[in-house]
């Protein structure tokens, strides 16, 4: 069964995303009409869009039967795929994180850092999250009742968490800020490396490329320094890790920064910056969630949900099977679409409301199985503190303008959140 043209375009146009009431609408359409079917945009290959909750944790719990690294992992046009192997001697992938890996590389770079990221060892670091996110709340009061909560607050406060565990020094965020911005927004003029909607994909590709290089000039730098002088920070655990004795590979290793440093803020500064924009939008939330602070975990799980920072992933069948009724081929790339399966209506009661009391809120944002996210216990940690710190000196808040989100298909949220607010 193969989708609708309009929705097949819809579903990996970045702007759709920008707008989300058309991806919604599209996704809305998709699980009532064609929930496992095949999408064939204008210069794409054919992939089966997966939009309904059960089907994506099905995939995702099947990790040798669905593959991260056969083919992109994210949404791409045959051209662009093309010139990528071009570029790196045949992989789909211009970095190789645990994004791109499957087993048995997967678990073993995966376990090199995934002991800093268990809540028991995460406790440690809670007084020192707590100072910062005071920090940041009493910079936002010192703005005198006006803000972009996402440019002053939501972006900044995270990057600080992530910089401080990886050992990346203050001077230095405002440049990791802006390269992943220009990473994870290529396709947005407003934040992308050159200021214009590219449309050429040999411009997009080298804009992207000269990203990557960016980060991987920086972090070489910072390998070669934790080598010679090794500390208790993330940094120093990959410049000197070893996988079967031997030290990680220069695209690995790169690649590993590249992620903590990308994905270890950006989405919790979307979903932080998403869930006070959903507060503004239902005040009785807000209310309710002033009378009983005890509701913040709720909050934080909702905004989660609601926001879905990371849009897709794509996995490749690497045998013949069967999925909801459907004749899945061996090679057959299928998108996990992880906004659809937050507001399945099989599974949410009313998915369209924010609802801090929601009850159970076992949702996919943070991916299921061997790939889940390697850092969500830090994010919910994150976002819960930062809470707890704002939301009882926060008297009042509403919007003070229209609200905007970056265009991007594959990891986005909002991009300015005016707001006007009175606190103590």
């Amino acid at each position: 069964m193969m989708i609708p043209q309009d929705l097949a375009e819809t579903i990996v146009d970045p702007r759709a995303y920008q707008d989300r009431r058309r991806s919604d609408e599209a996704f809305r359409r998709l699980r009532a009409e064609a929930p496992l079917a095949v999408a064939q945009p204008q210069g794409f290959d054919p992939f089966w869009a997966v939009t309904r909750f059960d089907d994506i944790q099905a995939v995702e719990k099947q990790n040798e039967l669905f593959h991260n690294g056969d083919r992109s992992t994210v949404v791409t046009t045959i051209e662009a795929d093309k010139k990528v192997r071009a570029m790196m001697g045949g992989s789909p992938h211009l970095v190789r994180s645990l994004v791109q890996m499957d087993n048995p590389d997967h678990f073993a770079y995966r376990r090199l850092t995934q002991a800093w990221f268990l809540p028991q060892n995460l406790r440690g670091l809670e007084a020192r999250i707590r100072e910062i996110a005071k920090g940041f709340v009493d910079r936002m009061a010192a703005q005198g009742g006006r803000c972009d909560f996402a440019r002053d607050v939501a972006f900044l406060y995270p990057l600080h968490v992530i910089m401080e565990v990886l050992g990346v020094p203050e001077v230095d965020e405002p440049r990791m800020l802006k390269l992943t911005q220009e990473l994870f927004g290529s396709a947005d003029p407003d934040v992308n490396r050159s200021g214009q909607s590219l449309t050429d994909t040999d411009q997009a590709l080298a804009s992207l490329q000269a990203t990557v290089m960016d980060f991987m000039t920086y972090f070489n730098a910072v390998t070669e320094d934790r080598r010679r002088n090794p500390r208790n920070d993330l940094a120093s655990v990959i410049a000197n890790g070893a996988i079967e004795g031997q030290p990680l590979g220069h695209l690995e290793a790169m690649s590993y920064y590249i992620i903590a440093a990308t994905a270890g803020h950006d989405t919790t500064s979307n979903t932080t910056a998403g869930a006070l924009w959903a507060l503004c939008q239902h005040p009785e939330q807000f209310r309710k969630l002033k009378a009983d602070l005890s509701l913040i975990p709720g909050h934080v799980e909702e905004s989660i949900r609601w926001e879905t920072p990371v849009k897709h992933f794509m996995r490749t069948a690497t045998d013949d099977t069967e999925l909801a009724g459907q004749k899945i081929a061996k090679g057959d790339w299928l998108m996990l679409c992880y906004p659809s399966g937050n507001r399945d209506e099989a599974h949410f009661t009313d998915p369209f409301r924010y609802d801090i009391e929601r009850s159970p809120n076992k949702h996919v944002a943070f991916g299921y199985g061997a790939h889940v996210c390697l850092g969500q216990h830090l994010a919910r940690m994150e976002m819960r503190i930062l809470w707890e710190e704002l939301l009882p000196r926060l008297e009042s808040v509403e919007l003070d303008g229209e609200p905007t989100r970056t265009a991007a298909s594959f990891v986005c949220g909002p991009k300015s959140v005016p707001i006007r607010f009175k606190m103590h």
